[in-house]
């Protein structure tokens, strides 16, 4: 990816999918921890989808809420990702889609880049 600077404030770059403006002032474009807590959300998410489709569960839907918590004193860092999945189907299995849960941990890239600096807790629930 290259980034090109900004007159006003922050950078951009030129996707396939269009253009990703990204800067410290959410004005102006996406934050650069909200693109870290998306990468994170969304690659479980993917996993997620992947996995359950292979174990052959009926998946209509799943949603994702992240949340970021951040330490002001350390330059604001993110300290800890939380992901929590509210997942659709018929016939769902609870200790099916936890095995999944723990399969999504260890395949999603994004979650395992950031272990070790960063708390990555990932919750679901079934709904209907």
């Amino acid at each position: 990816m290259e980034f090109k600077m900004k007159p006003d404030v922050g950078y951009f770059t030129e996707t396939e999918f269009g253009r990703l403006d990204v800067a410290g002032d959410d004005q102006y474009g996406f934050r650069p921890y909200q693109l870290l807590v998306s990468s994170v959300a969304v690659c479980s998410g993917g996993v997620l989808r992947k996995v359950l489709e292979k174990m052959r569960m009926d998946i209509e839907d799943i949603h994702i809420k992240a949340d970021a918590e951040r330490v002001e004193e350390e330059a604001n860092r993110v300290s800890k990702i939380t992901v929590h999945f509210r997942i659709a189907g018929k016939n769902l299995d609870e200790k099916k889609i936890e095995k999944a849960m723990a399969l999504t941990r260890k395949n999603c890239s994004m979650v395992q880049s950031v272990v070790g600096s960063i708390e990555v807790e990932e919750t679901f629930e079934i709904v209907q």
